[in-house]
C-alpha cells in the first residue's frame, strides 16, 4: 500500500485541481494494491502510473452562431486514455460542468469498464462545456457540426470511436455523424449510438439501463434473492434512468422515483408501463421537467432541489437503489439514510454516482454494492456490438442483441465475483471489477512494451 499511496500522491501533485480524476485514481489504485504487491513486473514497468496518464489529450475551441446571430464560443475536448486492448472507446458529454478533470476521471474509469466487456476496446472520453438544454434543434445542429469539424481529425473506425453520454442523445449523434460523413466522404462506424436505419444497433439506447438491471439481478441471486416485488429508487430521468425503470418493470420490480436537476418525484403506487410511457413523452418529446409527473399523477409527490432534493431522494424507504443521474449524487449521509431505510442493494447506473466514503459505508453495513465499472457496462457493450455489426455490414435483431447483452452482463458478473473471491474479498464487487479490468489491461501493456 505504501507504493500505491506514493503513486497517488505523485499523480495528485502533477494534476492540481482535478478532484474527480484524483478520486477515480484512488478508487482503483487502492483496490489493485494486492495485485501490485504480488506482481513486481507491474511496478517495474510503472503500469499504474502509465494508466493514469492519458496517451493523448486534445483540446480545441468551438465557434458557432446562435439563433440570434450571436457568435458563441465553447471548449471541446477528447481524452484518449489507453488503447492497449483496442481502439479508444467512450462517450461524448455536453454539459456546463465538462472540463479536463471530469473527462480524465471518466476516461480512466472507462479503461476498466471496457476491459470487462470481453470486447477489444480501449478507454476514452470527450465532450464540451456546451449545454443543449433550452437550445433549439438548429442551434444544437450548428454546435455539433462545429464540434465535429475539429474532432474528426482525431477519431476513426480503428482509432477512436466515440458514443453518446449526458447531453448527447439520438439528435446529437445524428448531427455529429452527418458532419463526419460530410467532411470525410466516408460512411464508417466511427461513432456509436446511431439510428438503426443508418448503421446503429438495436437496444443501444436501452443498453446501459437494461445492463445495470441484469447485473443487479445476478448480484441478488448470489444471496438467493431477486428483483420481483422489490421497491426501487431510481434517480435521473434521462436515457439510463428510463430504461433502468423499464427493465425493472419487466422483471417484476417496482420503481417508485425519478428525478432531474430541479428535484424528484416519488410515486408510492409504483411507476408502471403506462406511467413510464407518459414520462418518456414528457422528457424525450416535450422536454419537460419531472415535476410535471406529480402534476399529472396526483398521488405522486414532488420535492424540489432547494427543499432537499435530490439528496432527500435517498431517504425514501426502498429495497434497492439505482443512481442513474450523475457522479457523486450519493454521499456518506445519503448512504447512511439508505442503510437506515433498509436498502439491500445499490447498483450504479451513472458514472461513479456514489462517493468513496459512501461506498465504504454501504459495504460496512453489508449492503450489496455494484460499481458502475461493471454494472453500467451495458452501454459500451452494445456500442462494441454495434461496431461489430458495422464491420460486418449486417444488422442483428433486437432479440439477438438483447440476448448477447444479457450474456455479457452475466459473464462480467461471473468474472468479477471470481476475482474478488480469489483475492479473499467475496461480495466486494469494487475490488473484483477493478482488479479484473486492471490485470487484463496491464498484461496487454506488458506484451506491447513501453509505447
Amino acid at each position: 500500500m505504501a507504493y500505491v499511496d506514493d503513486v497517488i500522491a505523485r499523480i495528485e501533485a502533477r494534476t492540481p485541481g482535478e478532484t474527480p480524476f484524483h478520486e477515480a485514481v484512488r478508487f482503483v489504485a487502492r483496490s489493485v494494491a494486492p495485485v501490485l504487491d504480488g506482481h513486481a513486473e507491474y511496478r517495474k514497468e510503472r503500469i499504474l502510473e502509465r494508466l493514469a496518464e492519458p496517451e493523448r489529450v486534445v483540446g480545441f475551441r468551438v465557434d458557432w452562431v446562435d439563433d440570434a446571430g450571436e457568435v458563441q464560443i465553447n471548449r471541446g475536448y477528447r481524452v484518449q486514455m489507453n488503447s492497449a486492448i483496442g481502439p479508444y472507446k467512450g462517450g461524448l458529454r455536453f454539459h456546463p460542468t465538462v472540463d479536463l478533470g471530469v473527462l480524465k476521471f471518466l476516461a480512466f474509469e472507462q479503461i476498466f469498464k471496457n476491459a470487462l466487456t470481453t470486447l477489444p476496446m480501449g478507454g476514452a472520453k470527450g465532450g464540451a462545456d456546451f449545454d443543449p438544454k433550452g437550445r433549439s434543434d438548429a442551434e444544437v445542429q450548428r454546435f455539433c457540426q462545429a464540434f465535429m469539424s475539429e474532432l474528426h481529425r482525431h477519431i476513426g473506425q480503428f482509432t477512436d470511436v466515440p458514443a453518446g453520454d449526458i447531453g448527447v442523445g439520438k439528435r446529437e449523434i445524428g448531427y455529429l455523424f452527418g458532419q463526419y460523413k460530410r467532411i470525410t466522404n466516408q460512411f464508417t462506424g466511427v461513432i456509436t449510438g446511431k439510428g438503426v436505419n443508418w448503421g446503429g444497433s438495436q437496444i443501444r439506447h436501452e443498453a446501459t439501463g437494461f445492463g445495470v438491471v441484469y447485473f443487479a439481478a445476478e448480484v441478488l441471486a448470489t444471496r438467493g434473492d431477486g428483483l420481483e416485488g422489490k421497491r426501487c429508487l431510481v434517480s435521473g430521468s434521462g436515457n439510463v434512468a428510463q430504461h433502468t425503470a423499464q427493465k425493472l418493470i419487466e422483471l417484476g420490480a417496482v420503481p417508485i422515483s425519478m428525478s432531474d436537476s430541479d428535484g424528484f418525484v416519488v410515486d408510492t403506487d409504483g411507476i408502471d408501463e403506462d406511467k413510464l410511457a407518459w414520462t418518456l413523452g414528457l422528457k424525450n418529446v416535450r422536454r419537460g421537467r419531472i415535476r410535471e409527473y406529480a402534476e399529472h399523477y396526483s398521488r405522486a409527490t414532488y420535492c424540489a432541489a432547494h427543499d432537499g432534493g435530490p439528496h432527500a431522494l435517498w431517504d425514501v424507504p426502498a429495497a434497492c437503489a439505482f443512481p442513474c443521474a450523475t457522479q457523486h449524487e450519493i454521499g456518506e449521509v445519503d448512504a447512511a439514510n439508505l442503510v437506515r431505510n433498509g436498502v439491500t442493494l445499490v447498483a450504479e447506473g451513472a458514472n461513479m454516482p456514489v462517493s468513496i466514503g459512501a461506498v465504504e459505508r454501504l459495504q460496512a453495513a453489508d449492503v450489496l454494492f455494484a460499481p458502475g465499472t461493471a454494472a453500467n457496462a451495458g452501454g459500451v457493450t452494445v456500442s462494441g456490438l454495434e461496431m461489430t455489426q458495422d464491420a460486418e455490414h449486417m444488422p442483428w435483431t433486437r432479440e439477438q442483441v438483447d440476448k448477447r447483452l444479457h450474456e455479457i452482463m452475466r459473464a462480467i458478473h461471473r468474472e468479477v465475483r471470481q476475482v474478488a473471491e480469489a483475492y479473499g474479498r467475496p461480495d466486494d464487487y469494487v475490488a473484483g471489477a477493478n482488479i479484473a479490468g486492471f490485470t487484463k489491461v496491464a498484461d496487454a501493456m506488458l506484451d506491447e512494451g513501453v509505447v
